[in-house]
C-alpha cells in the first residue's frame, strides 16, 4: 500500500455486535458428521470447506462456485508490540474472528505472517512463533472462516530504518539486513510512505538482493516458508487444513531496481515467475499439493496514476491453471492523494479497473482475487471512504455499473473474491515503539506509517465495533453457487454521512419489482445449474431479519424463509434459511435447484413491510420475462 503520512485518529460508526438471529420455523435438517463446526448441515464440513481452482473460478469440493470475501488479519503483524503476530492472545483472535463473521459478514481472511519472527536467526525457525500463529489461525478456521496465509513485507524490513526515521518497514529478519551492508536509508522528498519503494536506496538495494538471491537469502526464505507450511499441515486437523485455501508467497513484489536493459515485464518473466515456481515446489514438498499459490504481479502493474504504472500482470507465464491464483491489490491513489481526484467516487468508478483484473485472470487461465483494497478512515481524504469503498465493492460484484446493470446484466461477469485492508481490533489502542524508539510510541490508527484503515476497533468495554457503515461491509453475496454465476448485483443503500447512496435503482420497466424493493436493500443473482445437489448459498447480512427477507425466484416466492430441511437425496424447502457454520449466529439463504443446465434467478430484498403474495407473483413474472430477454449465455 501507498498511503498518506498524516496521522489518522479513530472515527466512525459504532455498531453493536449481533447477538441473536431468528431462523424461522421448519423441521430441523440433518446435520453434518460429528466433529464438524457448529450449525453444520449435511453439505457442510471439510468437503465444502476445501477450495480449488477450476477454469477461472474457485470451486468447493461439492462442485459449487465459491466467492471468498473478508479482510486482512492484520496490519498488527507489521508491528513489534505483539512479536509479529496479529493478536496478543488466542482469546483476542477468537474475539476478532467472531466479530469479523458477525459484523463484517466475511467467510475468508488473508492471514499475515512475519518472516522476521519466523526465522529470527538464520537457519533457525522459531517454532514458538509458528505455534502461536497456528493457534490464532485455528480461531478463524473454527469460526467457519477460510484462511490463506501471507508472508508479508512492506519496504523490505523494519531493520533498514533508523530509530529517528519518519518511516518503517516489515518483512525480512535483522540478520538479512546486517549482512547486506545497505546504505543509510533516505527517501528525500516523500509525501507518501510508498515512495520509499522507488526512492530509498536501502529499500531498493535490499529488494534487489532478495530477488537475485544474494548470499542465499531467497533460499533461506523459501526454506522457512516450507517449514511454516509443513508445520501448519502437521498441527491443524484434517478438517481445519481443508479450509486453508492456499498461500500468498510475497506481498507486493517489486524489483527494487532493474538491471541494464531489463524492464518491468522481463523482470516478471525472468525473476518473479521463477521465484513463484520455486515456492510452488516448496508447497508441494510441505504437503500443500492441492492448494494454489496466490501469486502477485509487479505491484505497480495496475496503478491508477500514469507516472507510477508499469507494464506487468504476469503477461508471460502462459496458462497458470489450477495450481496458481492471480492475486492483486487495488488502491485508488488518485483519491488518496487528495489532489488528483477532488470529488467523491461515483457509480461505476472502478468497473474498468476491476474488469482488467478479471481479464488478467482469464488470460492466465486461473481465478483472480483482489487481496487488498481500502481507503483511509481519518485524515484529509477520509471523507471519500464511503463512496470509494462502495464503488470498489460494486466493481467486485459486477463488471457493469449500477446505472447499466439491468440493461446489461448478461455482461455482469463473474463475482470477484476480495479481502479488504484491514481488520485490526487494536485500532487506535496500539503501543508501538516505532523502529524501537522509546520516544516515538505510536498509539493511534494502525500505528504503522500513519495509516488508519481498520474497519473495526474495540469500544471502551472491549467489544468489537465497526468503524464503517455496516450496510457497506456486511453484504449479501453468493458464497457458494451450485452452478455458474452469470450475473450478480447488490444495492447496499450504504450512507455517505446522512445521504443514502443508491447507485442501482430498479428500472421503471419493472414496476412491480421496484415496488417490492422500495427503498430497501436488495440483491439479485442469476446462475445456471450444474446438477449439484447442495444448495446455492447467499450470505444474509444482519440487517436482513429473517421475517423481513423477501425472495422472488423462479424456484418460488415468499417472505420470511423457513428453516432449511433437507438431505443429500431430497430438499423439502427450495427457499430456506440456516445458520452459517461456526456458531457465530450469522445466516445464509439456501436456494436448492439440483437440476442441470437450467437458468435460475433469485431476488433477495430487505422488506420490513411484507409484500403481498400478488405483488410477489407480479414481480416474479417481470423477472422471469427479464431473465429470458437478457441474453444470458454460459
Amino acid at each position: 500500500m501507498d498511503m498518506s503520512r498524516q496521522r489518522m485518529g479513530l472515527i466512525g460508526t459504532v455498531l453493536a455486535l449481533v447477538a441473536a438471529v431468528v431462523l424461522g420455523s421448519g423441521t430441523p435438517a440433518a446435520t453434518a458428521a460429528t466433529g464438524d463446526l457448529p450449525d453444520s448441515l449435511w453439505f457442510d464440513g471439510s468437503t465444502s470447506a476445501q477450495v480449488s481452482v477450476q477454469g477461472t473460478r474457485f470451486i468447493d469440493g461439492r462442485g459449487r462456485e465459491v466467492v471468498l470475501r473478508g479482510f486482512n488479519v492484520s496490519g498488527e503483524t507489521k508491528l513489534e508490540e505483539n512479536s509479529g503476530l496479529p493478536f496478543a492472545t488466542t482469546a483476542d483472535a477468537k474475539k476478532s474472528a467472531t466479530a469479523l463473521r458477525a459484523l463484517g459478514g466475511g467467510n475468508s481472511v488473508r492471514f499475515l505472517l512475519s518472516w522476521a519472527h519466523a526465522e529470527p536467526v538464520r537457519g533457525q525457525v522459531d517454532t514458538t512463533y509458528l505455534a502461536a500463529a497456528t493457534d490464532q489461525i485455528k480461531a478463524f478456521l473454527d469460526a467457519g472462516i477460510r484462511v490463506f496465509p501471507d508472508f508479508h513485507q512492506d519496504l523490505f524490513s523494519r531493520y533498514l530504518f533508523n530509530s529517528g526515521s519518519w518511516y518503517t518497514g516489515d518483512g525480512a529478519p535483522k540478520w538479512v539486513v546486517d549482512a547486506g551492508g545497505y546504505p543509510q536509508e533516505y527517501c528525500g522528498i516523500c509525501l507518501f510512505w510508498g515512495q520509499n519503494i522507488t526512492q530509498n536506496a536501502a529499500v531498493e538495494d535490499a529488494s534487489y538482493d532478495f530477488w537475485h538471491n544474494t548470499a542465499g537469502i531467497q533460499d533461506a526464505f523459501l526454506t522457512t516458508a516450507q517449514t511454516t507450511m509443513a508445520y501448519l499441515a502437521q498441527h491443524l486437523t484434517t478438517a481445519q487444513f481443508a479450509a486453508i485455501v492456499g498461500f500468498d508467497p510475497y506481498n507486493e513484489p517489486y524489483a527494487g531496481k532493474y538491471d541494464s536493459g531489463e524492464t518491468s515485464r522481463t523482470w516478471e518473466q525472468n525473476i518473479l515467475w521463477p521465484f513463484y515456481q520455486k515456492f510452488r515446489a516448496r508447497m508441494d514438498t510441505a504437503g500443500w499439493q492441492d492448494k494454489p499459490a496466490f501469486i502477485e504481479p509487479n505491484m505497480f502493474w495496475n496503478a491508477n496514476i500514469d507516472s507510477q504504472k508499469q507494464v506487468g500482470g504476469l503477461l508471460d507465464t502462459g496458462a497458470l491453471g489450477s495450481r496458481y491464483v492471480f492475486n492483486t491489490h487495488y488502491y485508488d491513489q488518485k483519491a488518496i492523494s487528495g489532489i488528483l481526484m477532488l470529488g467523491n467516487a461515483a457509480d461505476g468508478q472502478y468497473s474498468t479497473d476491476f474488469a482488467t483484473i478479471r481479464d488478467r485472470g482469464t488470460a492466465d487461465s486461473t481465478a483472480a482475487i483482489v487481496s487488498e483494497y481500502g481507503h483511509p478512515l481519518s485524515g484529509t481524504v477520509s471523507g471519500k471512504a464511503p463512496t470509494v469503498l462502495k464503488a470498489m465493492y460494486q466493481a467486485l460484484d459486477s463488471r457493469v455499473s449500477g446505472a447499466n446493470w439491468w440493461s446489461q446484466a448478461a455482461s455482469s461477469g463473474q463475482v470477484l473474491s476480495g479481502t479488504q485492508w484491514q481488520w485490526d481490533i487494536y485500532s487506535g489502542r496500539h503501543n508501538e515503539l516505532m523502529n524501537g524508539n522509546a520516544s516515538k510510541v505510536l498509539t493511534s490508527g494502525d500505528a504503522w506509517n500513519d495509516e488508519d484503515l481498520s474497519s473495526v476497533a474495540l469500544d471502551s468495554s472491549g467489544t468489537a465495533v465497526l468503524r464503517q457503515d455496516a450496510r457497506l461491509l456486511d453484504r449479501l453475496y453468493p458464497s457458494a453457487v451450485a452452478g455458474r454465476t452469470l450475473a450478480f448485483t447488490y444495492e447496499d443503500r450504504s450512507r455517505d454521512g446522512s445521504t443514502t447512496l443508491t447507485w442501482n435503482p430498479v428500472p421503471s420497466t419493472l414496476p412491480n419489482v421496484s415496488a417490492l424493493v422500495g427503498t430497501g436493500q436488495y440483491g439479485l443473482v442469476v446462475w445456471r445449474s450444474n446438477g449439484t445437489t447442495a444448495p446455492t448459498e447467499l450470505h444474509l447480512p444482519a440487517s436482513f431479519a429473517t421475517s423481513a427477507t423477501t425472495v422472488v425466484s423462479d424456484l418460488g416466492t415468499l417472505t420470511g424463509p423457513p428453516a432449511y430441511s433437507g438431505t443429500a437425496s431430497s430438499a423439502t424447502t427450495p427457499l430456506a434459511v440456516a445458520a452459517e457454520p461456526g456458531g457465530s449466529a450469522t445466516r445464509r439463504l439456501l436456494l436448492t435447484a439440483p437440476d442441470s443446465g437450467v437458468l435460475h434467478y433469485a431476488l433477495v430484498a430487505n422488506t420490513p413491510t411484507a409484500p403481498s403474495a400478488s405483488v410477489r407473483a407480479a414481480a416474479q413474472s417481470e423477472l422471469t420475462a427479464w431473465a429470458a430477454a437478457a441474453g444470458f449465455t454460459g
